[in-house]
């Protein structure tokens, strides 16, 4: 073999090396840039549905708040028919008292 064709091989192994070298740094720096952005969608999804839960969250509240307070004003309301019904029933039997002593 002559010494051109040698070196002709020599170069070219060389050239395959530096390639495969090439080759391994970029696959190593598409598999970094790959999991660094599939970390950050991680991140805004996490942030997302947290801003997501907050606000329902918020809503849930100022929806209890909400039915609290009606349910405040029918129970104030119920109350004051009661109480009168029971001032109504408190003068019949006052009354009712008073005839039994004065007839009895």
């Amino acid at each position: 073999m002559s010494l051109e064709a040698i070196k002709t091989i020599s170069e070219a192994e060389e050239k395959a090396k530096k390639l495969k070298a090439d080759a391994a740094a970029d696959a190593k720096k598409a598999v970094r840039d790959a999991e660094s952005q599939g970390l950050a969608e991680i991140e805004a999804a996490v942030k997302k549905a947290d801003d997501e839960l907050k606000e329902l969250l918020r809503k849930a509240d100022e929806k209890a708040a909400e039915d609290a307070e009606k349910l405040s004003g029918e129970t104030e309301t119920k109350k004051a028919v009661m109480r009168a019904r029971a001032e109504k029933m408190l003068d019949k039997a006052a009354s009712l008292v008073v005839e039994r002593i004065v007839t009895g």
